[in-house]
């Protein structure tokens, strides 16, 4: 993997894009940190413009299918493989992440994680899931929509692990008296420089199991273009099922449906409907073991 890595990418292309990447985030993160502490509304809208252009600096072309629920705060709950899915679904969502608690303290990306307003979470902690529900119910209160990766660690990419559903218990607040919309939303890599990526390339994207950051993350600055795509499903409320477990069954159905259509490039394939079983997972031989930067409960 990595002599392939080698033989596709460029140093020279690696280190142009880091540079830009460390000076567009260096030359936002003070205007970002003032708008945060004055709360001007542009600690809303700057971090996906931010966002955005990062995308292009790194060399990701986003495709996007379906249309993001607007008109009130959102709860979007979305598969997890990379912590490259934060800069592509922060290009299309003004939102929030919720984040493991560890994140807060990690160097500079925790720092970036506080800027973006994130919501932190003990995600083993069972006996802070009231706690943690209300401090996301407050943020929803308030007008801001979150961003969920219900999976609770990164996957290979390959396929959409069970889903944890104690965060769902989120969705039974009610915002100005209507329940809470929930939008699941699938996100795949899905070609590299136009070549469909397939198992064997689509770990220079996620990041999982035993895989160090640092050189991951160069081998992804140094690489060609590479195509993500990302289906924004239909919305739904919790009114429309018997329990969250329920709600996060079906997100976890379409979503995973919707990840297999992408990495197939079967798009016509429609989503299940309650109660469907998704398709059978792409083989793999790797099983995930790491908590992603960004992984929530």
């Amino acid at each position: 993997m990595n002599r392939t890595a080698r033989a596709l990418g460029s140093s020279g292309r690696g280190a142009l894009r880091l540079t830009l990447y460390l000076l567009w985030t260096l030359l936002l993160i003070p205007l970002q940190a003032l708008a945060v502490a004055r709360g001007w509304r542009l600690c809303r809208t700057l971090p996906p413009f931010y966002h955005r252009i990062c995308t292009r600096l790194m060399g990701l072309d986003v495709v996007v299918r379906g249309e993001r629920a607007a008109g009130g705060p959102v709860l979007f709950v979305s598969n997890h493989s990379s912590y490259l899915d934060i800069t592509v679904l922060g290009s299309l969502i003004p939102g929030s992440f919720v984040a493991k608690t560890e994140v807060g303290s990690w160097p500079f990306f925790g720092l970036l994680a506080k800027l973006q307003r994130t919501v932190f979470v003990e995600r083993k902690a069972r006996s802070t899931v009231d706690k943690q529900r209300d401090d996301m119910g407050g943020r929803l209160d308030a007008g801001d929509s979150l961003i969920l990766f219900p999976e609770g660690t990164s996957s290979d990419g390959n396929r959409t692990l069970p889903f944890k559903t104690a965060l769902f218990a989120v969705a039974a607040r009610r915002i100005d008296g209507r329940p809470l919309t929930v939008q699941p939303v699938s996100i795949a890599p899905t070609r590299l420089d136009g070549i469909p990526m397939g198992i064997a390339f689509r770990p220079f994207y996620a990041w999982y199991g035993d895989m160090d950051l640092v050189p991951h993350l160069w081998q992804a600055f140094r690489l060609g273009g590479m195509t993500v795509e990302v289906e924004f499903h239909p919305p739904v409320t919790i009114d429309g099922f018997s329990s969250r477990k329920a709600l996060a069954d079906h997100c976890q159905r379409v979503i995973s449906l919707g990840v297999a259509r992408a990495i197939s490039g079967r798009t016509d394939v429609q989503p299940p409907a309650n109660g469907a079983a998704p398709p059978a997972p792409a083989p793999t031989s790797a099983e995930p073991a790491r908590d992603p930067a960004h992984g929530s409960a």
